[in-house]
Formats: structure tokens, sequence, C-alpha cells
């Protein structure tokens, strides 16, 4: 009896459920035409950055909701001018078939746009904006679309490589390198000039590279992903984009010159190597308020190349950000600053690169193929998530040529007799840059210009630093001068 008594309950409860599951199934079918009812969008404004014409965007997702209890009818969905944006709705993407679309009561529904844009026969970005228009109980709810649609001077060759003897950029419109470019001749770049370099693209140049921004009209070097790699995290803090900047002299060829002054090398695998076969015709480099920075390995690689390095910012590599091996080195007042990766952000932007347990700087006079390492430092600051960030190896060190004045360095390898009048960071040493972890809930990225509080500051050396009256960002040093290539302002 008591058995029989337990079965018909549980068989009442189950029947019970169904129909409740069955009249909450009718409610969200019932279309309802009350014009109060709305849909919720995920964003109301898909925006995209910079899109390059006749290249395309990147695919953005729109959650649409309805939120309301019973299903609506959506008529129809336009896009207003047709023209630029592209949608899919629930994998529909032809216009003329987004019509009559019953969406339930608590569903959603997926909204993809991108953005193609045709030449714009403009030099600098265009503002391109649209509208998508949802149709229901006689009312309208839009989205808006943005974009900035830019004009690009397309490099790309056949097999991978485009081979030129002598080449000039110009720095009226962006150029977007597909592929290996090789300079056989000389390499110019004018001020103003941006290179979006697409992944796995390099430049090589044979001959002597003369590329002159200007404080106001930098030249920038970057990956050409202009969009976001995350909700709020966009694609050019991400390290390793493209490969390189390679200057290569060959032996038996006229010596070559390089000279770069306020250009941006950033986040591709290696910033710039520089090369030369021969041990006594050496290139030589001048390099002066540049930025070389987030990239997966190396940094700057100068070998068998003499060079003048000043009001430089090296930062953020996977490896070393400063290698040096054969040739003679002067670097004033530059920030080398090696805080790449985890625990120094707090999102994965690197592909899973983690950093080597290496000194910001390696200078390797011990090379039997290079020309002696002659390699100085002057009012520099050289800092990183290591103990040492400074690796002189040479076999005595007393007889090295090279010296360390008025720099500010977390070291603890330097002889007095190549080191005097620095400082050395210590344990208790916590505020030197503004900012060196990338934050992105807070939206902080790493600034290596000087904390209130930094421990570099007024120390230099003030007789070298007459020499060098401004820094990068163009301020004029006090009497009592900061080190690095940043005056606290």
């Amino acid at each position: 009896m008591r058995t029989r008594l337990i079965s018909a309950l549980w068989r009442n409860w189950l029947l019970g459920c169904s129909l409740l599951c069955m009249l909450s199934s009718c409610q969200t079918d019932i279309v309802s035409h009350n014009p109060s009812l709305q849909l919720l969008f995920s964003r109301d404004t898909v925006l995209f950055d910079t899109v390059f014409t006749a290249i395309g965007s990147s695919t953005k997702r729109v959650m649409v909701y309805n939120p309301n209890k019973n299903a609506v009818l959506i008529d129809r969905v336009e896009v207003a001018s047709g023209k630029s944006f592209y949608i899919n709705l629930d994998g529909e993407n032809q216009l003329e078939n987004l019509r009559d679309i019953t969406l339930r009561g608590g569903d959603s529904l997926f909204l993809f746009v991108r953005a193609e844009i045709d030449p714009l026969q403009e030099n600098n970005p265009v503002l391109v904006e649209d509208t998508i228009s949802f149709y229901l109980n006689n009312k309208q709810q839009q989205i808006y679309l943005q974009a900035y649609g830019q004009d690009v001077e397309i490099i790309r060759g056949s097999g991978g490589r485009v081979d030129t003897t002598h080449l000039r950029l110009s720095g009226a419109k962006p150029y977007l390198i597909y592929d290996t470019l090789v300079v056989a001749g000389n390499l110019t770049i004018d001020k103003g000039a941006t290179l979006y370099m697409h992944t796995g693209a390099m430049i090589y140049t044979y001959g002597s590279v003369r590329a002159k921004g200007t404080l106001e009209k930098p030249i920038v070097i970057r990956g050409d992903r202009t969009d976001m790699l995350f909700d709020s995290v966009p694609y050019r803090v991400a390290s390793g984009q493209w490969n390189g900047l390679y200057f290569i002299h060959l032996d038996g060829i006229a010596r070559p010159k390089y000279e770069l002054d306020y250009v941006d090398v950033l986040s591709g695998s290696i910033g710039l190597y520089a090369y030369s076969e021969s041990s006594t015709h050496r290139p030589q480099m001048t390099l002066s308020n540049a930025r070389i920075h987030n990239h997966s390995v190396y940094g700057l690689v100068l070998q068998n190349v003499d060079a003048t390095v000043m009001n430089t910012e090296i930062s953020n590599c996977a490896s070393y950000c400063v290698y040096l091996a054969g040739g003679k080195h002067n670097f004033v007042h530059n920030t080398i600053a090696s805080y790449f990766g985890y625990p120094y952000t707090t999102i994965n932007i690197h592909n899973n690169i983690l950093r080597e347990d290496v000194a910001a700087v390696y200078i390797n006079n011990l090379s039997k193929n290079m020309a002696p390492t002659i390699s100085s430092f002057y009012n520099c600051i050289i800092e990183g998530a290591r103990k040492n960030n400074v690796v002189l190896a040479t076999p005595l060190t007393e007889y090295y040529e090279g010296k360390f004045v008025g720099n500010y360095m977390r070291a603890d390898s330097l002889s007095a007799s190549v080191a005097s009048n620095n400082v050395y960071a210590s344990d208790s040493d916590t505020v030197i840059f503004r900012n060196v972890h990338y934050l992105y809930q807070e939206y902080r990225y790493y600034d290596f210009k000087l904390d209130s509080l930094s421990p570099a500051r007024g120390i230099a050396d003030s007789v070298i630093a007459l020499s060098f009256p401004y820094d990068r960002s163009g301020l004029r040093r006090k009497s009592h001068p900061d080190a690095g290539c940043y005056e606290f302002e």
C-alpha cells in the first residue's frame, strides 16, 4: 500500500513538472507585439580602429538578447548605407533574408560585424560610419558602426620576398609589408613614415640606412594588427608579431652608415640586428631618440659595428635588451629596462613566450671571431627583474677599456676599474619608473619615465650631459640631470 502511494505521488510530481515546462515553453514561443518590448545588445557601438582599405578588418561579435518573457518578431534588419560594413546574424549574411525573425523569450542571437572599406584616395585616416537597425513592434533600435579607413602602400612579392636595389619610403601614407623586404643598396625612411609589418615580415638591408624622424613626426615600425587581442587589450601590446630589422654588411662591400633618429621599433621578434662580416671595416651607427620595445627575443644586437646610442629606450625583451660583440660602443642617457612577461603583466600577451634568465645588457669580449668589444655607458639606467643586469664577459677586467660612469644600475659584477660614480640599486629601491607592469584591468601600460621618488633622479654626470641638453621627449635637462633618456617632469 505504501509503495503504491509513493509511486502515485512520484507520477503526479513528474506530470506537474512536465506541465510547468510545457507552459513555460509555450510562453517563450508566444509572440508579443507590445511596443514597450525591446532587444538588448552587448554593445551599442562597434568601433574598429585602423582598417586598411582593400584589406578588411577582423570580425567583431555582438550578442542580441531578448530579455522579455515572451517571444518577439524582428521584422527586418538593415545596414543603413550597405557599404563598408558587413554583417552575419546567426549564420545568415544576406540582408534580404534577415526578415521575420522570431526570437524566443530569454534567447539570444549572434551578430558578427566586419569592415571592408574601399580605397579612399586620402593619405590620412578617414572616419567611416554606419548603423545596423533592428525593426520590431513598430520601433527601431540601432547599433552604431565606426571605423577609421586608412589607405596603405602594399609591399608584397612572389615567393615571400621582395628584392630592390635602393629604396625610399615616404611619410605620405603608411606601408603594409607582407614579406621579406631585401634592399641591396641604400634604404631611406622619411619622417612620419609608418611601416606595418605582417606576421613573419622582416627588412634586410645591405647598404646604408637613413631613417630620420622627428619628435613631432617619428618613424614607427610595428605589427599590422590594429584590432583587439582580448576585450580591452589591443593587439599592439603583443610581442613577436613580425620578425625584425637586419642591417648586414658583407666583407668586401663599401662600409655602410646607419643613421636612425626618432624611430620606434615595436613588438617584433628582434628589434634591430646589425652585423658585419668585417672586424676591421666596421659600419658606423648613430641611434638617437629611439624606442626599441616589447620583443620576443632581442632588442638591440650589434656585432662588429661601432655605435653611438643616445636618448633611447630599449625595453622589455624576452632575452637580452642589448647584446654587444665586437666594436666600439658609446651609450649615453639611455633607459634599458627588462620587465618582460610574468609577473610584470597581469594577462598573457606574449603567446606563452617566457623571459630568459639573462641580463638586460650582455657585453661579449671573448669571441675570437669578432673585433675587440669596447662598450661604455654614461648616464644610463640599466634595470630589470634580475639581480644582475649587466654582464661584462672579458678576459681581464682590469684591462678592459670601456667605462661605466654616472649610471643607475641593478648590477653586482662590475669592478671599480671600469665603473665609477654610479648608483647601484638595492632591495629597498622599489620605485624607479612610473610603472613596470601591464595592468590591463586598469588600462595602465609600462611607463619607463621616472617616478617622483626615483633614485635615478639628479645622479647623472653633469659634464657629460652638457652635450645632450634635451631628453627623448624634448625636455631640457636640469643642472643636476637625471640618468636615463627621460628627464623627470
